[in-house]
């Protein structure tokens, strides 16, 4: 046999008694040999039929969408969408095969199935190229917010928002700059680009490169933004597409990006920053931020709760333009009560020291982001009617040489991320000392988000309540999504006779035990100076 005749560059030929297209009446013969030929100089893997000296009629064939079958044992039939077509209808193609002898058909067969394959388990293609097969995000997201997540984050005044949070901005600049030492001659990927800020701190701190990916039309953004810095962008790349998907010609030694949403998982981009973790990090590779922080506490907010009840009023008329409204009260009621409330809320209506849990972003798995149960359990230490549930996250920048917090903790400055807040539709009654028990479960749904169960339960308190044991118990369930935006500044709430003023734990304060991380030390806490304390805003009341 005389194929392959060339294997070399990543190439690999054959030579064919004769090649049809299907859409042709025409075939190519024996006057002229006729060569098949695989390869990937054009950056993605194809297959080229042609004859020799005749190379600009050549039928090409995208392996990443083709498939071969044998109609005999000298001939096959090679079907592929239409990828060379300009038209904006793309029809499949067919190509039929002549082979010499059985013995070429199976050498065929066989280098076709091992040069898809390459393409489909992700072999390195060159820098930037998009894998060919569907991605993760693709599996689990559903297309259609996916292209409303693209393109929000594909808008100036969008990024500009994010950019004009100076608390979220200035310290992941406080953090790359006082940490040179991690990236003076370092690889960086960063993860989910957007303007590509991030990435020209990254060159400021004196990275070697930086790539700067980026699956949203921001892309381009920040290609001119990096343009117009020709002394950092020499040392960026732009790379359009999704961090599931793109090939890098190295690995990185540090991953930074800013993946955190409201409760710091909305949006599902934490398990994209783990996938480029697993895809692009050397072992032992640095990652900005490197673990987060979800804190949660009970809260009483009389004026909240009668605000959302109130809502579901207008549909308890009776007669709206002759029209009785009160069969979808109920329902109203509900759907307010399932949308967590954002807003930036004074740290005295919490009821309870606050708790919290940790993700390890340089250990977790992905799988391990698509449903969290966290367990509740609090002190009350005030007598108060207890609404709901009150969250807000933190992020650890783990440097070399500062460990910087990024907090969004209640009576800290305020963040574009303010806090959230789950509002119970019955509260719950406790007195100072009684414990409140409960669950917060997150499961990830396809609209790149979160369904919250909560439920929070007290024993019932009064004469006879300890014999019965009897349980208060509420629960909600509420949609990640759809929040709704209360974006009023905290108001000072007039404690009531029953209530006493209590110290509130700093959430930089609080220690992790030594089963979260092996080095105690990772969980230091940058000074007073560096962020607002959580008291500043109930002293001298």
């Amino acid at each position: 046999m005389e194929g392959p005749v060339g294997q070399k560059e990543k190439k690999q030929e054959f030579t064919l008694v004769a090649v049809s297209d299907l859409a042709s009446s025409s075939s190519e013969s024996q006057s002229k040999p006729v060569v098949a030929r695989f390869s990937d100089d054009s950056g993605l893997a194809e297959l080229r039929f042609y004859k020799e000296s005749e190379s600009a009629t050549a039928i090409n064939v995208d392996l990443r969408t083709a498939q071969i079958f044998k109609l005999s044992s000298v001939q096959s039939v090679c079907l592929t969408e239409g990828s060379d077509s300009t038209e904006e209808t793309s029809y499949s193609r067919g190509v039929t095969v002549q082979f010499r002898n059985e013995e070429e058909s199976r050498a065929f067969h066989c280098a076709f199935k091992q040069w898809k394959e390459e393409v489909l388990e992700g072999k390195p293609l060159p820098n930037g190229t998009i894998a060919a097969t569907k991605s993760k995000f693709d599996d689990k997201i559903e297309a259609s917010s996916a292209k409303m997540y693209f393109h929000y984050y594909g808008q100036l005044l969008h990024q500009q928002n994010m950019l004009q949070d100076y608390v979220r901005t200035g310290t992941y600049y406080a953090a790359v700059i006082e940490n040179r030492a991690d990236f003076v001659g370092r690889v960086v990927v960063d993860v989910g680009a957007g303007s590509g800020i991030l990435s020209l701190f990254a060159a400021q701190a004196g990275a070697k490169h930086v790539y700067a990916v980026e699956a949203s039309e921001m892309a381009e953004y920040a290609r001119k933004l990096i343009v117009g810095n020709p002394s950092l962008g020499q040392r960026i790349t732009v790379i359009k597409g999704k961090v599931e998907e793109v090939e890098l010609p190295e690995k990185a030694d540090i991953l930074i990006s800013e993946p955190m949403g409201t409760l710091l998982v909305n949006e599902r981009m934490l398990e994209s920053y783990v996938i480029a973790r697993d895809r692009f990090l050397v072992p032992g590779g640095k990652m900005f931020p490197s673990v987060g922080r979800i804190h949660m506490a009970p809260f009483s907010d009389e004026y909240l709760f009668i605000e959302i009840a109130n809502k579901a009023l207008f549909w308890q008329q009776q007669n709206y333009y002759g029209v009785d409204l009160t069969p979808l009260y109920g329902s109203a009621f509900q759907g307010y009560f399932s949308q967590p409330v954002v807003d930036a809320f004074d740290p005295r209506l919490l009821v309870a020291s606050p708790t919290y849990h940790v993700l390890d972003f340089t250990k977790s798995k992905e799988e391990d982001l698509y449903e969290i149960e966290i367990p509740l359990r609090f002190t009350a230490s005030v007598g108060a009617r207890v609404h709901g549930l009150a969250c807000w996250f933190d992020v650890l920048f783990n440097g070399s040489t500062v460990q910087r917090w990024l907090t969004t903790a209640p009576g800290a400055p305020t963040t574009h991320w303010y806090q959230l807040r789950c509002v119970l539709t019955q509260p719950i009654y406790v007195m100072a000392g009684q414990e409140i028990t409960g669950q917060l479960r997150m499961v990830a749904h396809n609209a790149q988000s979160y369904t919250l169960y909560l439920t929070l339960m007290a024993k019932m308190w009064g004469p006879g309540a300890e014999q019965g044991g009897i349980i208060q118990a509420s629960s909600c369930k509420l949609d990640l999504k759809e929040p709704y935006y209360r974006m009023s500044q905290p108001q000072a709430y007039p404690l009531a006779q029953d209530q006493q003023s209590h110290p509130l734990i700093n959430t930089q304060d609080i220690q992790i035990q030594s089963q979260d991380f092996e080095e105690a030390e990772l969980m230091q806490h940058p000074s007073p100076n560096s962020g607002a304390q959580m008291n500043s805003m109930v002293e001298n009341n």
